[in-house]
């Protein structure tokens, strides 16, 4: 499993790593960015791409990324940006695709997104035996209630490329279909997860997962399982929350809501051994980066984060073991809202998806879809 392997390599090599490094300061070469200085100073720390954007991966890639994410929302962005580029591939597959509905094509569209994504991190992924370098997709978010048909699409983007890692998200059926998906020797990304409750259910299912693998005697050493918390969506839907409901806070303490609770998250993995990584999402501010800084944990930051990022004056320094401060997380604390998102089990399965956070990514991701087919159906008509 990829924890474990990260692990391992990070304690065995960080000496000579550290020489190595500091022989290249000496000798003038030091960093590209802050992102590449994060990677090379915490190789256990990794930065991913948030996009499929062909030119933001490469850029992403060549600042230290070794990973990146995609979902329909994201290649719908992709399209209003590149319309013109994309608009020959999308006749193209209406054309050969006759009968295809737009949906249909759709989803060949971002099949053919994720493969010509995926073969960018090939190499790392091949040079680093699976421990990264995989490219994330998700399943269609209309199926968010639906295991079956979500662990149906899992395994048809499992065939796509070797270094495919599904996104299914952590609803009530999400926790079913990820357990199924990793029995099936599916590497899975949790996605639309931002409670440590979710965290949780996801890591147990993993294990469920593979334990089953296990005594039946299959390998998993080539399965990766990663639980996204969308830590950005935290502290936007608290903000929200609050001024809907008009409750007063110090705003400052909820830019620190994400962050709390991924740290909650983190901590309770180390101390389960779980075989699952955390990855973090949706960027607000740089403590959503800043403050992981020396984890065994992933970021996976959209391209004007990191152009941001990279051009800040923020050192690069381990902050991943530095608790939130006791002042704000006890102000934290007094919201209802936040507690759902921070307490281990504030939450069961069947509850996730009525948390507030939830319904609103999730009906944004809707949204997303539904633009991204009227962008198809220009194409056709």
């Amino acid at each position: 499993m990829k924890k474990k392997r990260k692990v391992q390599l990070y304690q065995l090599g960080m000496e000579q790593f550290n020489k190595c490094i500091r022989g290249k300061v000496i000798m003038g070469e030091g960093f590209k960015s802050k992102l590449h200085e994060t990677t090379i100073k915490f190789p256990q720390t990794e930065i991913w791409n948030d996009s499929c954007a062909i030119s933001e991966l490469k850029y992403s890639i060549d600042n230290g990324s070794v990973g990146a994410t995609t979902n329909p929302v994201i290649v719908n962005q992709v399209l209003k940006q590149e319309f013109s580029a994309w608009k020959p591939l999308i006749k193209k597959l209406s054309i050969d695709n006759k009968a295809a509905t737009e949906d249909e094509i759709a989803w060949l569209l971002m099949d053919y997104i994720g493969t010509e994504s995926s073969k960018l991190l090939l190499p790392i992924f091949e040079k680093n035996s699976g421990r990264n370098g995989r490219l994330s997709m998700q399943t269609n978010p209309k199926y968010y209630l639906n295991a079956e048909k979500m662990l149906s699409q899992a395994k048809h983007f499992n065939t796509l490329a070797p270094n495919i890692q599904v996104k299914i998200p952590a609803s009530g059926a999400g926790i079913k279909a990820i357990e199924e998906a990793i029995y099936n020797g599916v590497s899975i990304n949790a996605t639309v997860s931002f409670t440590v409750s979710q965290a949780i259910a996801v890591a147990e299912a993993v294990e469920r997962g593979l334990n089953r693998r296990e005594n039946e005697g299959l390998s998993n050493d080539n399965i990766s399982a990663i639980c996204t918390i969308m830590l950005g969506r935290v502290d936007d839907y608290l903000k929200n929350h609050c001024s809907e409901n008009n409750i007063v806070v110090d705003p400052d303490i909820l830019e620190w809501a994400g962050v709390a609770v991924v740290k909650n998250a983190y901590k309770v993995f180390n101390e389960r051994n779980y075989r699952t990584g955390l990855l973090t999402a949706a960027y607000r501010n740089h403590y959503h980066w800043s403050q992981f800084i020396g984890g065994n944990i992933s970021m996976t930051i959209p391209y004007k984060w990191q152009v941001k990022l990279n051009n800040s004056s923020v050192e690069v320094i381990e902050r991943i073991n530095e608790p939130v401060n006791e002042e704000i997380l006890n102000k934290l604390m007094s919201l209802d809202e936040f507690r759902k998102a921070y307490d281990i089990n504030a939450l069961t399965i069947e509850e996730f998806q009525n948390y507030g956070a939830f319904k609103a990514t999730i009906n944004q991701f809707l949204n997303g879809y539904d633009e991204l087919i009227k962008q198809i159906r220009s194409v056709i008509i």
